[in-house]
């Protein structure tokens, strides 16, 4: 046809049928090929660094439910945004890497922007990688990694392509298939978890970020009901996949063995879904008392692989749900499943107006129960504040039962400014929110330029304590003293917002935080406010 002419031309019409049409990137010479006479019916969102594209692409991608492609600059371009690939791993964000690559008529004598070795570069944190063995095999290779990365368990992906395939003649069409669907769990293994929640008496379940990333909060929700079973947060969850409003919510758990062990302890049994058990942060001893029975519900194999205890069900968590609801009644033989004796809180503990310090200075308690107060229901909240965020969970309550929260799934900074820019583009009909340290806000300060350029309605909420405080905080618990290079300070967040665009105001005083935080939400465009915050936060585990 001559629509596909070229291998560029093969390609688009390849993207438009799998969707990916709006594409994230930060362009260079390696990729002038591929975005010559670009097309009316795509979307390009420019960043102004490679980390900030892929973040936004995380964030667009978690937000939809569908894999996005990204476009970097050569070895440069992807090494810059490599912190973010990671984090990408880590959360499961389904990401079309594709970076330019010197000519091909070129790299045997390594050029100038050749990346050498290039699909090993990003390894291990790429599901798959690739550069194609010749040009007219560049559209079958985008169509395999657009299998790979949203096939379960999601990953980012990567293809290097050479800056001359672009142009070269074109091979044979290469048909778009469907998504790869989500996989059920094994009969009897179902069966046997089915038997051990019937027999149970004080059953409970931690609910990970594969659930709300599989669209099957309400399904937990049931089962939970239906159980009677209480209900955790996975520690360090990168996504809320149970409303934390819900009778039967327990709270969350922390990234250390023994909180982990003991708050577990009231259980007489486990069902893990959608996360591993479990992902610890800090060591401070084996737990105290062992861990009761078991399940751990994945769609991962290494999940499974390193779980210590307990048998494990592959099956993605929307379908392993659906297949346990109705195993459960099978398992009753018309006898109601006995219910739990475990009773969550009625509601997290929201305060509407925490008090400050001595001195009258703002607390990151009373920004989060003010924004409580003030957020729409379906709103969503990026977060990327490590030494608050138990502060989040303690006043700012995720309800939303549909992509209400995201934060990073590595702990590599950088994540949230961007991630809330790509999650408006992604919901244009909600309200997002991004409540930032300010440390990790410099990790991704450029996405205020795109968030202004494409004016997308986010609120940033810069908690600005002068320190890499959750540094410091762990870093102290562990005994170590004298550290350096964890005060910060002297950072005009206003000034920084406003030269790339966006509206910014500096709010320091306690009575100023409900009027700005309104003002913030009301506006079209995005809005950044600088909060000074006390310095002292509290312990992080």
């Amino acid at each position: 046809m001559a629509s596909d002419r070229t291998v560029r031309d093969a390609t688009r019409r390849l993207l438009r049928q799998l969707g990916l049409t709006t594409v994230f990137g930060n362009p260079g010479t390696t990729e002038v090929a591929f975005l010559t006479d670009w097309p009316d019916d795509f979307r390009y969102v420019l960043g102004l660094h490679e980390s900030v594209v892929v973040a936004m692409a995380d964030g667009y991608a978690q937000a939809t439910r569908r894999p996005v492609l990204v476009n970097l600059h050569s070895a440069g371009g992807l090494g810059h945004g490599l912190g973010q690939v990671f984090n990408a791993a880590r959360g499961h964000a389904p990401l079309i890497v594709m970076a330019g690559q010197q000519s091909r008529t070129l790299l045997r004598g390594d050029p100038f922007l050749g990346a050498t070795d290039a699909t090993a570069f990003p390894r291990p944190y790429v599901k798959w990688s690739c550069e194609p063995a010749r040009p007219q095999d560049v559209p079958a290779a985008i169509a395999r990694a657009y299998h790979v990365a949203s096939q379960a368990p999601r990953g980012p992906v990567f293809i290097s392509v050479p800056a001359d395939d672009w142009d070269a003649e074109a091979g044979a069409p290469v048909a778009a298939r469907p998504a790869i669907p989500g996989f059920g769990p094994d009969p009897a293994a179902l069966a046997a978890l089915a038997r051990a929640l019937h027999g149970s008496v004080r059953p409970g379940i931690v609910a990970g970020p594969g659930v709300d990333a599989d669209g099957a909060v309400a399904d937990l929700v049931a089962l939970a009901e239906r159980v009677g079973a209480g209900v955790w947060a996975a520690p360090v969850s990168p996504r809320c996949s149970f409303p934390e409003d819900h009778p039967l919510f327990l709270g969350f758990l922390d990234a250390e063995k023994r909180a982990t062990a003991a708050a577990l302890a009231r259980h007489d049994l486990v069902v893990v879904i959608g996360a591993p058990a479990f992902t610890y942060h800090v060591y401070r001893g084996e737990a105290e008392v062992p861990l009761p029975p078991l399940f751990v519900v994945s769609d991962d194999e290494q999940v499974l692989a390193r779980a210590d205890t307990g048998p494990g069900i592959r099956a993605t968590p929307l379908l392993a749900l659906r297949a346990l609801d109705e195993a459960l009644g099978s398992a009753a033989n018309g006898a109601p499943v006995r219910r739990a004796r475990v009773t969550g809180r009625a509601a997290p503990p929201v305060l509407a107006r925490p008090a400050g310090p001595a001195d009258g200075m703002i607390t990151a308690a009373e920004v989060y129960a003010t924004l409580a107060e003030l957020l729409p229901a379906d709103a969503i909240v990026v977060e990327e504040t490590p030494s608050h965020r138990s502060v989040l969970h303690d006043h700012l309550p995720i309800t939303a039962t549909d992509t209400g929260f995201l934060t990073t799934a590595s702990g590599a900074l950088g994540y949230g400014l961007p991630a809330a820019v790509g999650a408006a583009l992604a919901r244009p009909g909600r309200r997002v929110v991004a409540v930032l340290g300010d440390g990790s806000a410099m990790f991704g300060i450029q996405a205020l330029w795109t968030a202004a350029r494409e004016r997308t309605p986010v609120t940033f909420v810069i908690l600005d304590n002068t320190r890499y405080a959750a540094v410091r905080l762990l870093g102290e618990a562990s005994g170590g003293t004298g550290i350096p290079g964890v005060d910060l300070g002297g950072l005009d967040f206003v000034a920084l917002a406003q030269g790339m665009g966006c509206a910014a105001r500096y709010v320091s005083e306690p009575a100023e935080v409900k009027g700005a935080l309104a003002a913030a939400l009301a506006d079209d465009r995005p809005h950044l406010l600088h909060v000074r915050t006390d310095p002292a936060p509290p312990r992080m585990y």
